[in-house]
């Protein structure tokens, strides 16, 4: 049991050392200039065009992350009745990749429709939603900058229900929501970079969500964080072309239909 309960603090913990540590590469790679060339707008429109301060960012961040400290803590001890059989019995490549899959499908759709329907309805985009969307350039640390009742809602319940619907054990969930956050940082963080893993696996990047943030893509790219499948087969899937933009960096630019 004991090694039960330090899996749960790992699971709890270790998603919230990954956001600040991953984005922190991120933010010691932007203040290189030669990686200015990779930027999808340019470095001063992080602080010209954003509508909220980077302190003010942060702030939000840690408050949201404490919401999802308490709500890790609650759902693991609820998962300790099966406990003993996980750790006698152990896991499969098989079963671990299954509740992979179901993980990845059931955030996926969760947050689709919810992220949606915070666009639909004008008293949610207005009095939640557009905190997000203050950061109309999006950078890696401002991934979970969220109103707190988003946050809840989004991430928090999301996260809560692919834990449960997959049955991954504690041990499972630390790997997942590590690899959840990255993904989401790595969508938020504002670079194209050559070779970068997650944009050859997925749709869903940097790019894809950048569209997303803009004015013309507002209504667009609600997927998150891993697929874009929601957004084609109903009908809200924008496309986009990455083009060079005038003294370095790119720009994506979206195709219409």
């Amino acid at each position: 049991m004991a090694a039960f309960a330090s899996e749960e603090l790992l699971g709890t913990f270790v998603p919230v050392i990954v956001y600040w540590v991953y984005s922190g590469l991120y933010v010691l790679m932007g203040s290189i200039s030669r990686f200015d060339d990779y930027r999808l707008h340019p470095r001063k429109d992080e602080d010209t065009k954003n509508l909220a301060s980077k302190s003010t960012v942060v702030k939000g961040v840690l408050v949201q992350q404490a919401f999802q400290i308490a709500v890790s803590l609650f759902l693991f001890t609820v998962a300790r009745n099966n406990a003993t059989e996980t750790m006698t019995t152990g896991t499969s490549l098989i079963t671990l990749a299954g509740q992979f899959g179901v993980a990845m499908l059931v955030l996926d759709t969760w947050q689709y429709f919810i992220h949606r329907y915070m666009h639909i309805n004008k008293f949610l985009y207005r009095h939640v939603h557009s905190k997000h969307h203050r950061l109309v350039v999006p950078y890696a640390y401002g991934a979970l900058y969220n109103h707190p009742l988003e946050g809840l809602l989004l991430d928090t319940v999301g996260g809560a229900l692919s834990f449960l619907v997959s049955g991954m054990s504690p041990r499972t969930a630390i790997f997942f929501f590590s690899f959840a956050t990255i993904k989401t940082v790595d969508d938020h963080c504002g670079l194209w970079l050559p070779g970068n893993p997650l944009h050859v696996l997925f749709d869903n990047n940097s790019a894809y969500h950048d569209v997303h943030h803009q004015l013309y893509g507002n209504k667009y790219n609600f997927s998150q964080p891993f697929f874009i499948g929601w957004d084609k087969i109903l009908g809200t899937h924008m496309d986009y072309t990455l083009q060079k933009r005038k003294g370095g960096g790119f720009e994506a630019r979206p195709v219409k239909d």
